[in-house]
């Protein structure tokens, strides 16, 4: 009713329809965590194609299995990931610094990659305080990047003062120590025959890296960068992800020397993606270099998670730093690829499995698999990768941690779990206008309304079994599911039930002869 009824005649009034869609979540942002030649650390950077990763994080080395895992995802069909850099310090300075003049400038990230970068001044400026303005330019020798900031000052009060500036506007560089009083002088201009100004020349040109100031690359990575003492507060390392919305999908290249991941790290790592509702792509030891040897260790994995899955063996691809000879990389970048590619045109409720999920760039797999050798493998929950005629190298497995024949558990397949973990982020985010609503029938039978309309949507799309909706999901919201206790304790309870696909894991086909008509 309208607050004021004064005057005779019509009053219009809208009336809220209750209707609150629910939007289901994305299903396959991939997650990488490890070491990168260059980029912010400790910070998750979202990128959508392997150039966005080249350009960020410095492109495919050699001493970075995180690399490689991202180019495999995104050959693979990959959409979305996020990269969080870890570095490990050595004694040489982490970050490069360069000094302009008396301007104090250090890389924007660690790395050896900075020792590159050289620094320009100009006065070539103009405006009524001219006299406190400058042209700074930064220039990268190995790519010839170049960013220009022009009309910059350090005066305190300026709004184009260069700290601000470099924090807001540039990728290599930041200012270090306080501002000089005065602005830095400009850098030479004359040069040497068949040189430029970014060159060595007689008369300096330029400021770069100085031999003390120069940086490495740092260490191999431990496990404490990852989970050490004080991170998950810190939002570091593995936990560096909290400052991240959504993903669903993890995966820790190897870091190890060996090229394995600590046994521990495997273990804190599901336990997070338990509490993130996402699932661990678990990469095989590198020591798993037969069928027995995964077959006899695969308890001594680290976890036996809902929300992991294994997947044997290891790849063989070409490396472009080696000559493009073929070398052996962990499978969690392309099984992750394979994850989203599949999700995009089938859906998440499908297995990423069969002759459909084929390893793009694989041209060999480590380990050899026969038919038999796999039926020893997968009733442990062992996903087998194979060389399949006519598809080639596939993916042909789709079980979780938890689908060993012996668990006999509920989440077996990697699609239900999947499933589930789906419907319970998107329910979760889908949900939060209930909060303080008065809590009585209008509310629960909006509920109904809206979780229901999400539910049978996901129904007509093939995510469920049955033929019917009432055999294919339920929403209960009433008066049975919150008593009058509930309400009292500002309790609302909704309960869900769906019937999730299985996939067809085993295909038996009966023949029998029959002796043709016979006349009696």
């Amino acid at each position: 009713m309208p607050s004021a009824l004064t005057y005779p005649g019509v009053y219009v009034e809208e009336i809220p329809s209750g209707v609150r869609t629910i939007t289901g979540v994305a299903t396959s942002v991939a997650a990488f965590v490890g070491r990168a030649k260059s980029g912010p650390t400790n910070e998750p950077i979202t990128i959508n194609n392997f150039g966005d990763y080249e350009r960020i994080f410095g492109g495919l080395s050699i001493d970075s299995s995180l690399s490689y895992a991202v180019r495999d995802f995104y050959l693979n069909g990959g959409a979305q990931a996020i990269i969080v850099r870890l570095f490990h310090a050595d004694a040489t300075a982490a970050k490069a610094t360069i000094d302009a003049d008396t301007l104090g400038l250090e890389a924007a990230s660690e790395g050896a990659w900075a020792n590159k970068l050289r620094a320009r001044v100009d006065h070539d400026v103009v405006g009524p305080d001219a006299a406190n303005l400058f042209n700074l330019s930064i220039r990268h020798d190995q790519t010839a990047e170049l960013e220009v900031f022009r009309n910059v000052s350090v005066v305190s009060t300026s709004p184009r003062r260069v700290d601000k500036v470099l924090e807001n506007e540039s990728r290599f560089v930041r200012v270090t120590g306080s501002l000089p009083g005065a602005r830095p002088a400009p850098s030479g201009n004359t040069v040497d025959a068949g040189k430029t100004v970014w060159d060595d020349n007689a008369t300096a040109t330029n400021s770069k890296v100085a031999a003390a100031d120069i940086a490495s690359d740092g260490l191999a990575l431990v496990v404490n960068d990852f989970t050490g003492p004080g991170l998950f507060d810190q939002k570091k390392g593995l936990y560096a992800l909290r400052k991240a919305d959504l993903f669903n999908l993890l995966c820790i290249p190897s870091y190890l020397a060996t090229g394995d991941v600590d046994t521990a790290l495997i273990t804190e790592a599901a336990v997070y993606c338990e509490q993130r509702r996402a699932m661990l792509l678990v990469d095989p030891p590198s020591t798993w270099t037969t069928k027995d040897q995964a077959k006899n260790n695969i308890g001594s994995l680290g976890t036996t998670s809902k929300n992991a899955a294994l997947f044997f063996p290891r790849l063989k691809e070409f490396n472009p730093l080696k000559d493009n000879q073929l070398d052996i990389f962990p499978p969690s970048g392309a099984v992750a690829g394979i994850f989203a590619r599949t999700d995009t045109t089938r859906g998440v409720w499908k297995a990423p499995a069969g002759l459909d999920a084929t390893l793009v760039g694989v041209p060999e797999l480590s380990v050899p698999l026969t038919d038999r050798e796999n039926g020893e493998l997968n009733p442990l929950g062992i996903n087998c990768l194979r060389s399949m005629v006519p598809a080639g190298r596939v993916i042909w497995g789709s079980r979780t941690l938890q689908g060993d024949d012996r668990f006999g558990s509920e989440w077996k397949y990697i699609p239900v779990r999947r499933t589930a973990l789906f419907i319970e982020e998107s329910l979760y985010r889908g949900t939060q206008w209930v909060v303080f609503e008065p809590n009585d029938e209008p509310l629960w039978s909006q509920i109904r309304l809206n979780v229901g309309a999400f539910m049978h949507n996901l129904f007509r799309q093939g995510a469920f079994q049955g033929s019917a909706p009432r055999d294919a999901y339920f929403v209960k919201c009433d008066k049975e599911t919150t008593t009058q206790n509930d309400i009292n304790l500002g309790i609302v309870n909704i309960v869900v039930g769906f019937a999730p696909l299985k996939p067809a894991e085993f295909v038996i086909i009966k023949l029998q002869q029959i002796a043709g008509q016979i006349e009696v």
